[in-house]
């Protein structure tokens, strides 16, 4: 061992280091590697393996006939009209979502951290909760019988019997109602799991603000605009720039509610890959994994952003 060495370990420990080889650092472990080995091969056969099939993105792969074809599957892609309408779509209604969410959890949040009955509290979180334990074609199921247009549809009859209409709203086929209910479905599953967070920010204010506020004689609608809103502000940025790099991901809550008499409004990047894979005569497995590609691409440089925002923000990123 070198002085050099020596000093250095001298300055950090005091004593000097006894440095084992790795090999024998590894026996001495073996069982630790042990019990993390199906864990690593599980991630390597489910995560890593299937990106090697990312090279047909570059080949024409029609049952046995596979090819080279160079980047004419991105050509096809980006000259399609339903691409462009996918992801326009993908865009619009995950952006839209994130938003509608977010701002109703935000306003939700308050409300309960507002309620001075602790029962009617606790009561009311149980309720906004549940929904977002259901799975989503459980939700589509409930949604569909509910805003049927037949006999059994709830919606329908109840605003036939009020005169409100005279004939059958038909919610889940009309390009003009289908993203507001989509929106509404999504609110209704989703926001009371998005108020955990917020619900976390509001407990963390300091209560000695309030009474500052109230030595002031400020009202409780000036409490709630003037300290809960501005304590929520960077907990409200955080949620959205985290979850900005996730808006081309959306596919399960639009594959159980969508269908053919709305796609210009509700088709989205995954249905669309998934319509043409599996609802083609004779798939192009090719020009389905360029789509892939790109999305994966386009989410991964969202990813970026998000991690670089989320440092110019909170002075830490996400990866």
């Amino acid at each position: 061992m070198s002085k050099k060495y020596k000093q250095a370990d001298l300055a950090l420990g005091g004593a000097v280091r006894n440095k084992k080889p790795l090999g024998q650092r590894i026996w001495n472990s073996r069982g630790y590697y042990l019990m993390f080995l199906p864990v690593f091969v599980f991630v390597i056969i489910m995560y890593y393996w299937p990106m090697l099939g990312v090279r047909y993105s570059f080949y024409s792969y029609k049952l046995k006939n596979i090819h080279w074809v160079g980047i004419e599957n991105f050509q096809i892609m980006f000259a399609k009209a339903e691409f462009w309408s996918a992801l326009k779509n993908t865009l619009i209604i995950s952006i839209a979502k994130l938003l509608i969410n977010t701002f109703a959890a935000v306003i939700i949040s308050v409300f309960l951290n507002e309620m001075g009955n602790i029962i009617a509290k606790k009561a009311f979180q149980t309720v906004i909760y549940l929904p977002h334990f259901m799975s989503y074609a459980v939700v589509a199921a409930i949604f569909t019988l509910f805003l049927s247009n037949s006999s059994t549809g709830f919606i329908n009859e109840t605003l036939k019997e009020w005169g409100v209409i005279s004939t059958s709203i038909d919610f889940l086929h009309s390009t003009k109602m289908w993203r507001p209910i989509f929106y509404l479905i999504n609110m209704w599953k989703e926001t009371g799991w998005g108020t955990v967070i917020f619900l976390a920010t509001l407990a963390g204010i300091n209560p000695e603000i309030y009474e500052a506020a109230d030595i002031d004689g400020a009202t409780r609608l000036q409490k709630i605009w003037y300290v809960t809103v501005p304590e929520l502000a960077n907990t409200i940025i955080i949620v959205l720039i985290l979850n900005i790099a996730k808006v081309l991901n959306i596919f399960e809550p639009v594959f159980v509610l969508y269908n053919s008499r709305v796609y210009d409004v509700a088709d989205v990047i995954s249905t669309y890959i998934y319509r043409q894979t599996f609802l083609q005569f004779i798939p192009d497995y090719g020009y389905t994994t360029a789509v892939g590609l790109f999305k994966s691409v386009v989410g991964g440089i969202l990813m970026l952003l998000s991690n670089f925002a989320s440092k110019k923000v909170r002075g830490r990123g996400i990866i």
